[in-house]
């Protein structure tokens, strides 16, 4: 009973410093003349993966590779499917050229880095495949071009969109920007911790554990800030918010917990990580189907039951 009253506090925490975060965040965009783009790859990104990134160092601490690991690819696979299944469905995602070109492609390779450097397995014969130290340096290298692509951007791009968002003082969208991140990061802590206690009494395994609740856990930041964007008709903070995460995740996070501790890549993860790889390039792919370039509710549909298709392939496996 108290994990379920932790697991509700949790989601309303989680609500709330959304809604804050996306409210001070594009006032910001717009004192600092930044494009909303950017500001959902960087600092919305890094705001709702910091629950990635603390339960990440803390599997990492403990030694459990199946949870570091489940939790990134759970995490991106349910962005991908999940969120920008129901937020086109909510309200069509118009993709603009860089992110068409850049943002979207740079996730695709993320997820293909990723692959590879888990498959010692199939590409060198080893017996146990491991994510060395040596591939977390290579994952944070990444993450370093893609933050100078993101400073170039910056610097080089004017607003392209107005959208009605609050207005707050540079100051005060500052504090609330704080605010909101810090009620995200308890929320989603509060959220995963409790989950895990529920699932660990019907006794799943900690992948299962970690691509399912764990993984949804710490991405219903993403999922309430990319519904909140939509409504608002904020399109480039909705799927800047998930494209910038996925990267995050991948580069940021992974690199970061396999630089505290390697991780042991299970024979089934393979499977989860081609499936991480597979979204990300219908993403790019679906931008070009139907009419415009953007993700239509046909398409959110097929992601959202492609999703529901992968959880219950998951569960069968058990």
């Amino acid at each position: 009973m108290l994990s379920l009253l932790l697991l509700l506090t949790g989601f309303v925490a989680i609500i709330y410093g959304a809604n804050l975060l996306v409210d001070s965040a594009s006032s910001l965009a717009k004192k600092l003349n930044v494009p909303n783009i950017v500001i959902g790859l960087t600092i919305v990104a890094f705001g709702t993966s910091a629950p990635e990134l603390t339960i990440n160092i803390f599997a990492s601490l403990k030694g459990s590779s199946d949870i570091a690991l489940g939790n990134i690819a759970g995490s991106n696979i349910f962005n991908i499917a999940g969120i920008v299944g129901i937020t086109a469905i909510i309200y069509p995602l118009a993709v603009k050229p860089k992110t068409t070109w850049i943002e979207i492609p740079l996730c695709v390779l993320a997820a293909l880095v990723l692959l590879v450097i888990s498959s010692d397995g199939f590409i060198d014969g080893e017996k146990i495949s491991v994510i060395k130290r040596t591939d977390g340096i290579i994952l944070l290298l990444f993450f370093l071009i893609f933050l100078g692509y993101v400073i170039r951007f910056t610097l080089s791009s004017k607003n392209e969109e107005e959208a009605p968002i609050k207005q707050y003082s540079i100051g005060l969208s500052i504090v609330l920007i704080i605010a909101g991140l810090a009620i995200l990061i308890i929320g989603g802590r509060v959220v995963v911790v409790s989950a895990v206690n529920l699932a660990q009494q019907i006794g799943l395994s900690e992948r299962i554990i970690a691509l399912t609740i764990v993984s949804i856990g710490t991405s219903f930041p993403e999922l309430v800030i990319s519904i909140i964007s939509a409504k608002k008709k904020n399109i480039d903070l909705a799927i800047g918010n998930i494209v910038g995460s996925n990267i995050f995740n991948a580069f940021l996070v992974l690199g970061i917990s396999a630089i505290i501790n390697p991780i042991f890549v299970h024979e089934k993860s393979i499977f989860d990580l081609c499936v991480n790889l597979m979204m990300s390039f219908l993403l790019f792919l679906f931008i070009f189907t139907g009419k415009g370039r953007k993700i239509d509710r046909t398409e959110g549909i097929i992601f959202v039951i492609l999703y529901v298709g992968y959880l219950t392939v998951l569960l069968k496996t058990v």
